[in-house]
């Protein structure tokens, strides 16, 4: 059987558990987003770049106050945060933006799970390289040329849930270090390898371990 078949009956197998295993968070969080702050329930964020640079729009549980990310970018009172977002290669260590419920969502990352419907679409697998945002990409790789060569490599193979940088440190790794962990996975790839990657994950997401 060849490798990609094998992995997309992989992702579908694990969406499926994932729904069963998470259906209580499904159905809890929801209430408790709406409860804790105005807003919709999903994070109202741009599309997302994904495999061959085709956009796709990602679901995750809203984690922070709505527009948050046009919010960032455009608000005066943000401006400083957005330079240091940018600075720290697209990540906040303190983000006012997030809610109360968000934070619990985010340590554990039970506000990834809804991207199992994006892996039943197709346009995720479970293990992957992160989907990154469009300014992102450019901006980043503006600030590491060399860069370049391994966003090329990763954007040959869908996004993942989990993936190699993911089990390897998450948000504490930067954007140069996490697209060369990113090509090294699309070139390595294989379904023990991603087979030790999912048995990594819960405790990844148990420990909350470069959780942001």
């Amino acid at each position: 059987m060849k490798y990609e078949t094998a992995k997309r009956i992989l992702d579908i197998f694990m969406a499926i558990i994932l729904l069963i295993v998470f259906a209580p968070v499904f159905i809890l969080a929801p209430i408790l987003i709406k409860l804790d702050s105005p807003g919709p329930v999903f994070a109202d964020i741009p599309q997302r770049v994904g495999k061959d640079k085709k956009f796709f729009r990602m679901y995750k549980f809203r984690t922070m106050i709505a527009n948050a990310h046009q919010l960032l970018r455009t608000d005066p009172k943000f401006r400083h945060l957005y330079e240091e977002y940018k600075k720290h290669s697209y990540k906040l260590r303190e983000d006012p933006r997030i809610t109360r419920v968000g934070k619990v969502l985010r340590r554990f990352s039970l506000d990834e799970l809804p991207q199992v419907f994006n892996i039943l679409k197709g346009e995720m697998s479970i293990v992957g390289p992160r989907a990154y945002y469009p300014d992102e990409l450019e901006e980043q790789q503006k600030v590491y040329p060399e860069s370049k060569k391994y966003v090329k490599e990763l954007l040959k193979i869908k996004p993942g849930i989990t993936g190699y940088w993911q089990v390897h440190g998450r948000s504490e790794i930067n954007f140069d270090k996490r697209v060369k962990m990113d090509a090294y996975y699309a070139r390595q790839r294989s379904i023990l390898q991603d087979i030790i990657i999912i048995l990594k994950t819960p405790w990844i997401m148990i420990s909350g371990k470069g959780a942001l």
